[in-house]
């Protein structure tokens, strides 16, 4: 089912784009739209470039990620792609650290401006499903990415887009069990978004399987220098740890660092989550092992694409379930291509 349902996410997307690029379909009996309306992008949203007409369609997505994320940035381009394939206008917005209070603070804003749609991620659903709620008794339709894909339903959210955490997280962890790993670490550097405690679970049960064991270690968010001391003094305090998985390329890259700076690359494997240019030539270079690829390209792409739909035409697929966009593994036979990407912003 698993399979099928992220089969299905590959072949909407390009049916969907095939469809936003083709003529528009006759209106049912029942409903004669007007044609729509030029409309310049608003404050805070990004420029239309190449569109002779931008269509009177607003779109407001809100995130937890900070603007100096590596991860993030490649969600942002995926939401300006579709903005700029879409002809449409999109706001993005979120907080300059893991702050829920400000991000509650960002949907509160975007619902009050009336937006046709709403695209939310949801790390910490107790602190902002109040607020996604406003938007959906508003009538705001709503999209949510990246974090929420087990809740989302609660919220009268449409549907999902992202990957599952557990599944990716067993599958990771059945990865290093498979290489010998016995005892490892799982850096969590953004402790309190539920997605990544999901990971780190994940992979401690997958390890489970091969008689391995994992613990959580808590790093700093946003403090790559806190991350190296952190992992460092785990390695010094542990020397049997031989194995560690990182939430992101933000803490791969300082943890790296520190396994390099304790000489234990030939003895620690390690394996990330998520993508960058530095996490892909390591993966490249036999410096880590494997990384796991979310494709949050197409969590910025895809909710934009559907709620442009929905408005449109009331379509919205899912069946009440996520839409995955991962996960995909990348392994040193498949670095180098996907690290052209990478550079490009899309992976």
């Amino acid at each position: 089912m698993r399979m099928t349902r992220r089969l299905a996410a590959a072949n909407l997307l390009a049916l969907l784009i095939v469809s936003c690029q083709a003529a528009a379909p006759a209106a049912p009996p029942t409903a004669a739209p007007a044609a729509p309306a030029a409309a310049a992008p608003a404050a805070g949203g990004s420029n239309v470039g190449g569109c002779t007409v931008t269509k009177d369609v607003r779109i407001a997505v809100v995130t937890h990620g900070q603007p100096t994320s590596n991860f993030w940035a490649v969600v942002q381009n995926g939401v300006k792609q579709a903005q700029k394939d879409l002809c449409i206008t999109v706001e993005y917005s979120s907080p300059e650290t893991f702050d829920m209070v400000r991000m509650g603070e960002l949907i509160d804003a975007a619902v009050a401006k009336k937006p046709d749609g709403l695209v939310v991620s949801l790390p910490d659903a107790s602190a902002l499903g109040p607020h996604v709620k406003k938007a959906v008794d508003a009538g705001i339709p709503v999209v949510s990415m990246n974090s929420g894909s087990d809740v989302f339903q609660k919220f009268g959210i449409l549907t999902h887009v992202g990957s599952d955490e557990a599944v990716a997280g067993m599958a990771g962890g059945r990865r290093l069990g498979a290489m010998g790993v016995k005892n490892a670490i799982c850096v969590n550097d953004e402790v309190g978004n539920a997605a990544l405690d999901t990971r780190c679970e994940g992979f401690t049960k997958g390890l489970a399987e091969s008689g391995a064991k994992m613990k959580v270690l808590a790093a700093p968010t946003g403090d790559p220098v806190g991350v190296q001391n952190a992992v460092a003094a785990s390695l010094q305090s542990d020397p049997t740890i031989d194995g560690v998985v990182t939430m992101g390329p933000d803490g791969a890259v300082p943890t790296l660092k520190a396994i390099k700076a304790a000489d234990r690359l030939k003895t620690v494997k390690m394996a990330t989550f998520d993508l960058g240019p530095d996490t892909l030539q390591a993966v490249q270079g036999g410096e880590m092992q494997f990384a796991i690829d979310q494709q949050q390209f197409l969590q910025g792409y895809m909710p934009v694409l559907l709620l442009m739909l929905y408005k449109q035409y009331l379509l919205m697929p899912g069946g009440g379930q996520p839409i995955l966009s991962g996960p995909n593994f990348v392994t040193k036979d498949t670095a180098a291509t996907v690290l052209s990407l990478s550079k490009n912003g899309i992976r």
